[in-house]
Protein backbone atom coordinates (compact mmCIF):
# COMPACT_ATOMS: atom_id res chain seq x y z
CA UNK A 1 0.00 0.00 0.00
CA UNK A 2 3.19 2.26 0.64
CA UNK A 3 4.55 1.67 -2.27
CA UNK A 4 0.74 3.01 -4.20
CA UNK A 5 0.61 5.84 -2.24
CA UNK A 6 4.13 6.77 -3.49
CA UNK A 7 3.19 6.72 -6.59
CA UNK A 8 -0.57 8.42 -6.34
CA UNK A 9 0.51 10.90 -3.76
CA UNK A 10 2.35 13.47 -6.31
CA UNK A 11 -0.93 13.58 -8.33
CA UNK A 12 -2.82 14.39 -5.62
CA UNK A 13 -0.55 16.72 -4.03
CA UNK A 14 -0.40 18.82 -7.09
CA UNK A 15 -4.43 19.50 -6.70
CA UNK A 16 -4.32 20.54 -3.50
CA UNK A 17 -1.14 22.71 -4.82
CA UNK A 18 -3.87 24.16 -7.71
CA UNK A 19 -6.44 24.51 -4.60
CA UNK A 20 -4.46 25.94 -2.58
CA UNK A 21 -2.63 29.04 -5.25
CA UNK A 22 -6.34 29.58 -5.86
CA UNK A 23 -7.42 30.23 -2.21
CA UNK A 24 -4.59 31.82 -1.53
CA UNK A 25 -5.15 34.44 -4.35
CA UNK A 26 -1.48 33.04 -5.76
CA UNK A 27 -3.35 32.17 -9.03
CA UNK A 28 -5.85 35.08 -10.03
CA UNK A 29 -9.79 33.37 -10.70
CA UNK A 30 -9.58 35.18 -13.87
CA UNK A 31 -6.85 33.08 -14.99
CA UNK A 32 -8.41 29.69 -14.35
CA UNK A 33 -10.40 29.88 -18.03
CA UNK A 34 -6.78 30.20 -19.43
CA UNK A 35 -5.44 27.22 -17.76
CA UNK A 36 -8.13 25.43 -18.60
CA UNK A 37 -8.20 26.50 -22.25
CA UNK A 38 -4.30 25.76 -22.63
CA UNK A 39 -4.91 21.83 -20.92
CA UNK A 40 -7.85 21.00 -23.31
CA UNK A 41 -6.91 22.81 -26.62
CA UNK A 42 -3.21 22.19 -26.31
CA UNK A 43 -1.15 20.04 -23.84
CA UNK A 44 -3.92 17.11 -23.12
CA UNK A 45 -5.13 16.50 -26.66
CA UNK A 46 -0.92 16.37 -27.60
CA UNK A 47 -1.21 13.74 -24.81
CA UNK A 48 -3.88 11.21 -25.98
CA UNK A 49 -2.49 11.92 -29.54
CA UNK A 50 0.79 10.61 -28.52
CA UNK A 51 -0.71 8.26 -26.39
CA UNK A 52 -2.98 6.99 -28.85
CA UNK A 53 -0.31 6.95 -32.09
CA UNK A 54 1.98 4.54 -29.57
CA UNK A 55 -1.10 2.38 -28.64
CA UNK A 56 -1.69 -0.93 -31.33
CA UNK A 57 -4.51 -0.45 -33.12
CA UNK A 58 -6.28 -3.83 -31.64
CA UNK A 59 -6.77 -1.89 -28.07
CA UNK A 60 -8.30 1.28 -29.09
CA UNK A 61 -10.79 -0.93 -30.92
CA UNK A 62 -12.07 -3.03 -28.20
CA UNK A 63 -15.69 -3.71 -28.41
CA UNK A 64 -15.62 -5.74 -25.28
CA UNK A 65 -14.18 -2.71 -23.23
CA UNK A 66 -16.34 -0.68 -24.90
CA UNK A 67 -19.69 -1.93 -24.63
CA UNK A 68 -19.06 -3.24 -20.77
CA UNK A 69 -18.14 0.06 -19.86
CA UNK A 70 -20.95 1.62 -22.01
CA UNK A 71 -23.80 -0.63 -20.21
CA UNK A 72 -22.01 0.37 -16.62
CA UNK A 73 -22.25 4.64 -17.45
CA UNK A 74 -25.88 4.08 -18.95
CA UNK A 75 -26.99 2.22 -15.96
CA UNK A 76 -24.77 4.69 -13.52
CA UNK A 77 -26.61 7.41 -15.04
CA UNK A 78 -29.85 5.82 -14.98
CA UNK A 79 -29.79 5.38 -10.90
CA UNK A 80 -28.20 8.55 -10.41
CA UNK A 81 -31.34 10.50 -12.04
CA UNK A 82 -34.25 7.97 -10.35
CA UNK A 83 -32.44 8.74 -6.88
CA UNK A 84 -31.70 12.87 -7.32
CA UNK A 85 -35.36 13.68 -8.85
CA UNK A 86 -37.40 15.76 -6.59
CA UNK A 87 -39.28 19.23 -5.93
CA UNK A 88 -35.81 20.85 -5.69
CA UNK A 89 -34.02 18.60 -7.98
CA UNK A 90 -35.16 19.05 -11.40
CA UNK A 91 -34.23 17.24 -14.88
CA UNK A 92 -31.23 19.97 -15.32
CA UNK A 93 -29.10 19.40 -11.89
CA UNK A 94 -30.61 15.50 -11.87
CA UNK A 95 -28.41 14.95 -15.25
CA UNK A 96 -25.82 16.55 -14.97
CA UNK A 97 -24.93 15.19 -11.13
CA UNK A 98 -25.30 11.55 -12.60
CA UNK A 99 -22.75 12.81 -15.48
CA UNK A 100 -20.32 13.63 -12.44
CA UNK A 101 -21.40 10.14 -11.32
CA UNK A 102 -20.50 7.98 -14.49
CA UNK A 103 -18.01 10.49 -16.00
CA UNK A 104 -14.34 9.92 -13.95
CA UNK A 105 -11.47 12.44 -14.38
CA UNK A 106 -10.01 9.94 -17.02
CA UNK A 107 -8.38 12.79 -19.19
CA UNK A 108 -7.35 14.90 -16.77
CA UNK A 109 -5.85 12.28 -13.97
CA UNK A 110 -6.66 9.06 -15.29
CA UNK A 111 -4.61 8.40 -17.64
CA UNK A 112 -1.19 9.82 -16.57
CA UNK A 113 -2.01 8.40 -13.31
CA UNK A 114 -2.86 4.61 -14.61
CA UNK A 115 0.54 4.37 -16.75
CA UNK A 116 2.29 5.06 -13.75
CA UNK A 117 0.82 2.53 -11.99
CA UNK A 118 0.34 -0.10 -14.22
CA UNK A 119 2.81 0.82 -17.93
CA UNK A 120 1.80 1.95 -20.93
CA UNK A 121 -0.43 -0.78 -21.77
CA UNK A 122 -2.79 0.40 -19.63
CA UNK A 123 -3.76 3.16 -22.22
CA UNK A 124 -5.78 1.52 -24.32
CA UNK A 125 -8.84 0.68 -22.30
CA UNK A 126 -8.40 3.99 -21.05
CA UNK A 127 -9.08 5.59 -23.95
CA UNK A 128 -11.81 2.96 -25.20
CA UNK A 129 -13.15 4.64 -21.78
CA UNK A 130 -12.34 8.44 -22.43
CA UNK A 131 -14.38 7.51 -25.50
CA UNK A 132 -17.77 6.47 -24.17
CA UNK A 133 -17.42 9.16 -21.93
CA UNK A 134 -17.11 11.59 -23.73
CA UNK A 135 -19.26 10.92 -26.40
CA UNK A 136 -21.89 9.22 -25.66
CA UNK A 137 -22.29 9.71 -21.58
CA UNK A 138 -22.52 13.26 -21.84
CA UNK A 139 -24.31 13.64 -24.97
CA UNK A 140 -27.21 11.65 -22.89
CA UNK A 141 -26.82 13.57 -19.88
CA UNK A 142 -27.06 16.98 -22.17
CA UNK A 143 -29.61 15.96 -23.53
CA UNK A 144 -31.92 14.97 -20.33
CA UNK A 145 -30.48 17.82 -18.41
CA UNK A 146 -33.38 19.75 -21.28
CA UNK A 147 -36.29 17.70 -20.39
CA UNK A 148 -36.89 20.37 -18.30
CA UNK A 149 -37.98 22.64 -21.42
CA UNK A 150 -38.89 19.79 -23.59
CA UNK A 151 -42.14 21.38 -24.25
CA UNK A 152 -40.55 24.70 -25.60
CA UNK A 153 -37.49 22.71 -27.42
CA UNK A 154 -37.28 19.08 -26.41
CA UNK A 155 -34.62 16.41 -26.13
CA UNK A 156 -33.76 16.14 -29.63
CA UNK A 157 -32.71 19.76 -30.23
CA UNK A 158 -30.68 19.53 -27.00
CA UNK A 159 -29.27 16.11 -28.27
CA UNK A 160 -28.19 18.06 -31.34
CA UNK A 161 -26.46 20.76 -29.24
CA UNK A 162 -24.68 17.63 -27.76
CA UNK A 163 -23.32 16.35 -30.77
CA UNK A 164 -22.29 19.25 -32.09
CA UNK A 165 -20.39 19.66 -28.55
CA UNK A 166 -18.73 17.00 -29.15
CA UNK A 167 -18.16 17.53 -32.65
CA UNK A 168 -15.92 20.56 -30.75
CA UNK A 169 -14.14 19.01 -28.32
CA UNK A 170 -10.62 17.93 -29.27
CA UNK A 171 -10.02 15.22 -27.21
CA UNK A 172 -12.01 12.97 -29.33
CA UNK A 173 -10.08 14.47 -32.86
CA UNK A 174 -7.14 13.93 -30.87
CA UNK A 175 -7.63 10.08 -30.13
CA UNK A 176 -8.91 9.59 -33.48
CA UNK A 177 -5.78 11.25 -35.35
CA UNK A 178 -3.40 9.29 -32.89
CA UNK A 179 -5.50 5.58 -34.22
CA UNK A 180 -4.73 6.30 -37.62
CA UNK A 181 -1.34 7.34 -37.23
CA UNK A 182 -1.10 3.72 -34.78
CA UNK A 183 -3.14 2.36 -38.09
CA UNK A 184 -0.58 3.36 -40.66
CA UNK A 185 2.56 3.19 -38.33
CA UNK A 186 3.10 7.03 -39.18
CA UNK A 187 5.27 9.03 -37.34
CA UNK A 188 5.41 12.89 -37.13
CA UNK A 189 8.68 14.68 -38.36
CA UNK A 190 11.32 15.77 -35.96
CA UNK A 191 10.43 19.07 -34.82
CA UNK A 192 6.66 18.26 -34.70
CA UNK A 193 7.41 15.35 -32.69
CA UNK A 194 9.13 17.16 -30.26
CA UNK A 195 6.63 20.29 -30.04
CA UNK A 196 3.77 18.01 -29.86
CA UNK A 197 5.94 15.60 -26.72
CA UNK A 198 6.75 19.07 -25.25
CA UNK A 199 3.07 19.79 -25.24
CA UNK A 200 2.28 16.41 -24.06
CA UNK A 201 4.75 16.63 -21.05
CA UNK A 202 3.02 19.95 -19.62
CA UNK A 203 -0.78 17.80 -20.26
CA UNK A 204 -0.64 15.99 -16.37
CA UNK A 205 0.87 18.58 -13.75
CA UNK A 206 -0.47 21.79 -15.73
CA UNK A 207 -3.97 19.58 -15.70
CA UNK A 208 -3.95 18.57 -11.82
CA UNK A 209 -2.73 21.70 -11.00
CA UNK A 210 -6.12 23.33 -12.62
CA UNK A 211 -8.42 21.16 -11.12
CA UNK A 212 -7.27 22.01 -7.42
CA UNK A 213 -7.91 25.54 -8.97
CA UNK A 214 -11.31 24.83 -10.62
CA UNK A 215 -12.59 23.36 -7.30
CA UNK A 216 -10.89 26.04 -5.10
CA UNK A 217 -13.16 28.65 -7.24
CA UNK A 218 -16.32 26.61 -7.13
CA UNK A 219 -16.38 26.67 -3.41
CA UNK A 220 -15.10 30.63 -2.85
CA UNK A 221 -18.42 31.39 -5.14
CA UNK A 222 -20.64 28.81 -3.64
CA UNK A 223 -22.16 31.60 -1.26
CA UNK A 224 -23.76 32.68 -4.45
CA UNK A 225 -26.12 30.17 -4.95
CA UNK A 226 -29.67 31.14 -4.91
CA UNK A 227 -31.08 28.07 -3.02
CA UNK A 228 -29.09 28.33 0.08
CA UNK A 229 -26.60 25.95 1.78
CA UNK A 230 -26.26 22.97 0.25
CA UNK A 231 -27.78 19.83 2.12
CA UNK A 232 -25.53 16.71 2.64
CA UNK A 233 -28.52 14.43 0.85
CA UNK A 234 -28.24 16.67 -2.44
CA UNK A 235 -24.23 15.36 -2.82
CA UNK A 236 -23.20 12.71 -0.71
CA UNK A 237 -25.16 9.64 -2.53
CA UNK A 238 -24.04 10.90 -5.81
CA UNK A 239 -20.19 10.70 -4.50
CA UNK A 240 -21.03 7.33 -2.54
CA UNK A 241 -22.29 6.64 -6.17
CA UNK A 242 -18.73 7.83 -7.92
CA UNK A 243 -16.21 6.44 -6.12
CA UNK A 244 -18.13 2.88 -4.48
CA UNK A 245 -20.79 1.58 -6.61
CA UNK A 246 -19.38 2.54 -10.20
CA UNK A 247 -16.24 0.90 -10.26
CA UNK A 248 -18.36 -2.25 -7.99
CA UNK A 249 -20.64 -2.48 -11.24
CA UNK A 250 -17.24 -2.60 -13.71
CA UNK A 251 -16.12 -5.20 -11.90
CA UNK A 252 -19.06 -7.26 -11.15
CA UNK A 253 -20.50 -6.69 -15.11
CA UNK A 254 -17.03 -7.28 -16.24
CA UNK A 255 -16.33 -10.94 -14.71
CA UNK A 256 -20.25 -11.67 -15.92
CA UNK A 257 -18.96 -10.88 -19.49
CA UNK A 258 -15.86 -12.95 -19.66
CA UNK A 259 -17.67 -15.35 -17.70
CA UNK A 260 -20.26 -15.15 -20.93
CA UNK A 261 -17.29 -15.39 -23.04
CA UNK A 262 -17.04 -12.26 -24.24
CA UNK A 263 -13.45 -11.46 -25.01
CA UNK A 264 -11.98 -8.76 -22.16
CA UNK A 265 -8.52 -9.21 -20.96
CA UNK A 266 -8.15 -9.63 -17.37
CA UNK A 267 -5.77 -6.64 -16.99
CA UNK A 268 -8.23 -4.30 -19.15
CA UNK A 269 -10.92 -5.10 -16.60
CA UNK A 270 -8.47 -4.00 -13.99
CA UNK A 271 -7.90 -0.53 -16.00
CA UNK A 272 -12.02 -0.24 -16.40
CA UNK A 273 -12.43 -0.72 -12.67
CA UNK A 274 -9.87 1.70 -11.85
CA UNK A 275 -10.93 4.15 -14.20
CA UNK A 276 -14.18 3.91 -12.26
CA UNK A 277 -13.06 4.37 -9.22
CA UNK A 278 -11.41 7.86 -10.09
CA UNK A 279 -12.80 10.75 -8.56
CA UNK A 280 -15.64 13.11 -10.99
CA UNK A 281 -14.05 14.96 -14.29
CA UNK A 282 -14.06 18.65 -12.90
CA UNK A 283 -15.02 19.66 -16.40
CA UNK A 284 -17.95 18.80 -15.44
CA UNK A 285 -18.90 21.88 -13.29
CA UNK A 286 -17.82 24.39 -16.36
CA UNK A 287 -20.52 22.24 -18.43
CA UNK A 288 -23.21 22.79 -15.59
CA UNK A 289 -22.15 26.25 -15.55
CA UNK A 290 -23.05 26.93 -19.39
CA UNK A 291 -26.58 25.01 -18.97
CA UNK A 292 -27.57 26.84 -15.54
CA UNK A 293 -27.49 24.04 -13.53
CA UNK A 294 -26.91 24.08 -9.50
CA UNK A 295 -23.21 24.32 -9.93
CA UNK A 296 -22.51 24.47 -6.18
CA UNK A 297 -24.14 20.81 -6.23
CA UNK A 298 -21.62 19.80 -8.89
CA UNK A 299 -18.58 21.06 -7.85
CA UNK A 300 -19.19 19.99 -4.23
CA UNK A 301 -19.56 16.56 -5.54
CA UNK A 302 -16.45 16.57 -7.24
CA UNK A 303 -14.37 17.95 -4.26
CA UNK A 304 -15.55 15.51 -2.07
CA UNK A 305 -14.85 12.25 -4.58
CA UNK A 306 -11.37 14.34 -5.55
CA UNK A 307 -10.45 14.66 -1.69
CA UNK A 308 -11.70 10.73 -0.67
CA UNK A 309 -10.05 9.27 -4.31
CA UNK A 310 -6.83 10.06 -2.57
CA UNK A 311 -7.58 7.00 -0.53
CA UNK A 312 -10.76 4.81 -2.28
CA UNK A 313 -8.61 5.14 -5.53
CA UNK A 314 -5.15 3.91 -3.74
CA UNK A 315 -7.11 1.39 -1.94
CA UNK A 316 -9.13 -0.09 -5.24
CA UNK A 317 -5.56 0.00 -6.89
CA UNK A 318 -4.15 -2.47 -3.31
CA UNK A 319 -6.74 -4.60 -3.69
CA UNK A 320 -6.91 -5.23 -7.84
CA UNK A 321 -2.97 -4.78 -8.61
CA UNK A 322 -0.96 -8.12 -8.39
Amino acid sequence: MLEILRVTFPFFALVLCGYAAARLRFLPLEAIPGLNGFVLFFALPCMLFRFGADTPIAQLLDAGVFFTYLLCALVVVAFSIAISLNARIRWNDASLGALVAAFPNTGFMGVPLLVALLGAQAVGPAIVTIVVDLVITSSLCVALSRMDAAGQHGAAVAARKALAGVLRNPMPWAISLGAAFSFWNLELIGPVNKTVSLLADAASPVALFTIGAVLARSQMLAHERPDGPLRSADYLPIALIKLVLHPVLVLMVGLTAIQWGVPIEPFALQVMVLVAALPSASNVSLLAERLGADNGRIARIIMVTTSAAFLTFSGAVALLKP
